[in-house]
């Protein structure tokens, strides 16, 4: 193992992050690109991202949209620093704002078009469940009407079974989701018209989760007696395993290109 000075372990020498996904969630380029022609053709002044990590479906609609600005927000430093980078390499970097703050009850609203993809929980209050009809309403709350908003939200391709759900994440249980139809439902009471619904299908699901892990399975065997290899190891096992002998199948991820009503 290769350390400074200091004795501390290099980036380089580290489990690896994500450096595989180009999306953060199972979504192909195809479905993504028409997902932006989509929210481009509106002609957005402004765009946030909620729950942006790197936010690279934020940079492609503003180079869609030219006259377009956008915020990101996350908690996550490493993921905005990577966007900051992203957006400097692309020439973006005067038109989008990668801010490190939560979600919950944010004032950066109303704007044109909202990006919400995996990320509908940061704008539910974090003591209680997570509750996708209070997200839809405080989309509605951010996008002018007549706005639009990228919604990518998880829901039951079909009820789990018990089996199913001990292997997904901890205290999973059938209330996490609702099936496709209730989930459109909520965002027609929310104050929206469903203009496009589209679901991931299997191929986007086996690309991101193998690229979740791929970088550190592969530094994993590269390391195997490494100081953080048995807790890289179990985690990334566990991960595996939750999809694998979980929610493969059971748990879709809708796009809903929603437009705000008037």
């Amino acid at each position: 193992m290769i350390t400074s000075e200091t004795g501390t372990p290099l980036a380089s020498d580290l489990p690896p992050r994500l450096g595989s996904l180009t999306f953060h969630g199972p979504l192909s380029e195809a479905r993504a690109t028409r997902m932006i022609e989509r929210l481009a053709a509106a002609g957005p002044a402004d765009v946030l991202d909620i729950g942006c990590g790197w936010g690279e479906l934020l940079l492609r609609v503003l180079e869609a949209a030219p006259a377009a600005e956008g915020v990101g927000i996350d908690i996550n430093t490493e993921d905005l620093a990577r966007g900051r980078a992203l957006a400097e390499r692309r020439g973006l970097a005067d038109r989008v704002a990668f801010v490190e703050e939560s979600a919950l009850g944010t004032d950066r609203g109303p704007v044109d078009a909202i990006l919400c993809l995996g990320s509908s929980q940061a704008l539910c209050d974090p003591e209680l469940p997570h509750d996708p009809a209070a997200a839809l309403r405080e989309l509605r709350r951010l996008v002018r009407p007549g706005g639009r908003v990228v919604l990518g939200e998880g829901f039951w391709e079909r009820t789990p079974t018990e089996a199913e759900l001990a292997g997904m994440w901890p205290g999973a249980t059938v209330d996490d989701h609702f099936s496709l139809g209730a989930l459109v439902d909520l965002a027609v009471e929310a104050g929206f018209r469903p203009a496009w619904i589209e679901t991931a299908g299997a191929e986007e699901w086996e690309e991101f989760e193998s690229g979740y892990r791929y970088d550190t399975e592969v530094w994993l065997a590269a390391h195997p007696d490494h100081p953080l290899a048995a807790e890289t190891r179990e985690r990334v096992d566990r991960q595996r395993s939750s999809w694998l002998n979980g929610y493969r199948n059971v748990l879709g991820i809708a796009y809903l290109t929603l437009v705000a009503v008037a």
